[in-house]
């Protein structure tokens, strides 16, 4: 008998891990992103917000919590922590305050941070990101004002910790959603809009690598159906948008294992280790009573009134979905191309200087998501880096349409523009580079084309006209580009098919 039962008993337990492995679970995500400002100078004091100075440089008594030293709040990061707000559609609070947040790490001078607990700048607001089955509202719970820390350098070489003060102090804003997100795809749809809406309010460089954005992930799975939260790992240590997917994928399915295999899943703070592509434990959650949080004596509360709400309000950019409807209207252009160019403020409003000189644009828009981009992506820079104008530019495209000189041609010559400053018809007459187009010229050119590709002439005249490409391709090659490929082609074609 007792064999019997073990044996039903092995058969049941067989049957539970087989119901567990066909377990449906939700994802659920929440995150946090921490916006560095770029103001002139630090939140609290007059040290310069500069990034890459030699280490330490940029410190003061206030940044660094010397006796004495009593911090004034900076009129501009204010300024920005409600034009942000206002852009993620949040309700500013008219009555803010700061607090002392208390915990102790080497790279928190003070032993405390200067931040913001019960009543932030901003609450309940929404982004709206793209999804396959259109657009989610993503709710933002909170977004507070808050100081930065300092950088804690682990030098493996000599086995020992350093730490970098100059970001200590540094404006800092924090952005934190509701827990919408359903999906790693989902948080890194939402990162890329906010990014983008971020960039068009222009209050941060956005730059990931230097630190000037960057971002921690809350996550936990639970039964489809269940509306409990179940308990939340957070991610930190991911420096790119890819990485935060990435980590997030990984950590959805590690929870998901443990819940099928019979476990439990311990509320902790993981790291993302790139190179063994993992979350490892770093330390157990603290809950935010454990900080101590009591009011920054320090600093008088702050009363935001409606006027200056409305002055900044008035300083709001047209934001990307706003400006995509209206470049596909007013210049017709595709969805596609509109996308492309709203990608960027600086290209789009690259885009409409242009389209101001120069009526085409719909060449403007290929040549800036063509050729422009290809020269942005290869040195890394935005627009306002490079030496060129819109009106050098649309001139480049004009000679390009008049037949003055080759695509190729205009692609090279764009590039010069890049480097020298110099306009397109500089760079022609002093390179040398104006299109062939003279008859007599063409006639010798093909002369010599049609001589030494006797087989390919005889295909065309038996019908392959495609073999017609080839023939302009070599004479171009032996004018190095020069020649006015339409009229070559034109001239071909007469000559051989009698058109």
């Amino acid at each position: 008998m007792s064999a019997v039962r073990e044996t039903q008993t092995a058969a049941c337990e067989e049957k539970v891990v087989m119901k567990n492995l066909e377990k449906q679970f939700e994802t659920v995500i929440g995150l946090e992103v921490h916006l560095q400002f770029k103001t002139r100078t630090k939140i609290f004091c007059g040290c310069a917000n500069e990034f890459g100075r030699a280490p330490n440089s940029l410190t003061c008594p206030v940044c660094l919590g010397l006796p004495g030293s009593l911090p004034v709040l900076n009129k501009t990061a204010l300024d920005y922590a409600i034009k942000v707000a206002l852009g993620l559609h949040a309700k500013v609070n008219p009555y803010i305050k700061f607090d002392r947040k208390n915990y102790y790490y080497p790279d928190l001078p003070k032993g405390y941070q200067i931040s913001q607990y019960d009543l932030p700048i901003a609450r309940d607001g929404f982004v709206m990101t793209p999804t396959g089955q259109g657009p989610k509202r993503i709710g933002i719970h909170r977004a507070h004002l808050e100081e930065d820390a300092g950088k804690i350098i682990h030098d493996s070489d000599v086995k020992s910790s350093l730490v970098d003060y100059n970001r200590t102090g540094t404006p800092l804003m924090e952005i934190v959603t509701e827990p919408d997100l359903r999906s790693p795809q989902e948080a890194y749809d939402y990162l890329t809009t906010l990014k983008l809406i971020l960039e068009y309010l222009d209050v941060s460089d956005c730059d990931m690598e230097k630190g000037s954005l960057r971002c921690d992930a809350n996550v936990s799975v639970r039964d489809v159906g269940e509306t409990k939260l179940r308990t939340k790992t957070e991610l930190k240590n991911m420096n790119s948008f890819k990485a935060v997917k990435t980590a997030l994928e990984f950590e959805v399915n590690r929870h998901q294992d443990v819940y099928r295999s019979g476990g439990a899943i311990t509320q902790e703070t993981r790291l993302w280790n790139e190179e063994k592509g993992m979350t490892m434990p770093m330390r157990s959650k603290e809950e935010a009573h454990d900080y101590r949080y009591f009011p920054e004596p320090d600093l008088v509360p702050f009363v935001v009134s409606e006027a200056e709400i409305d002055r900044i309000r008035q300083t709001l950019p047209e934001f990307p979905e706003a400006k995509f409807d209206r470049l596909r209207s007013q210049y017709v252009l595709g969805d596609y191309d509109a996308q492309i160019v709203v990608q960027a403020r600086d290209v789009a409003d690259f885009f409409e200087a242009c389209a101001k000189l120069y009526p085409e644009a719909k060449k403007i828009c290929n040549w800036i998501i063509g050729p422009l981009q290809q020269e942005l992506n290869a040195r890394k820079a935005g627009i306002a880096a490079l030496r060129i104008t819109p009106g050098n530019f649309t001139a480049l495209i004009k000679k390009v349409e008049d037949g003055v000189v080759s695509n190729l041609v205009g692609k090279e010559i764009l590039a010069m523009m890049i480097d020298s400053g110099q306009s397109a018809d500089i760079i022609i007459n002093e390179k040398g580079l104006a299109q062939v187009s003279d008859d007599g010229v063409l006639e010798k050119l093909i002369d010599e084309i049609l001589n030494e590709h006797a087989g390919v002439v005889d295909q065309i005249k038996q019908g392959k006209e495609s073999a017609m490409g080839f023939l302009v391709g070599q004479a171009m090659r032996k004018t190095q580009g020069k020649a006015n490929p339409k009229k070559l082609g034109d001239m071909i074609k007469r000559r051989l098919l009698n058109v």
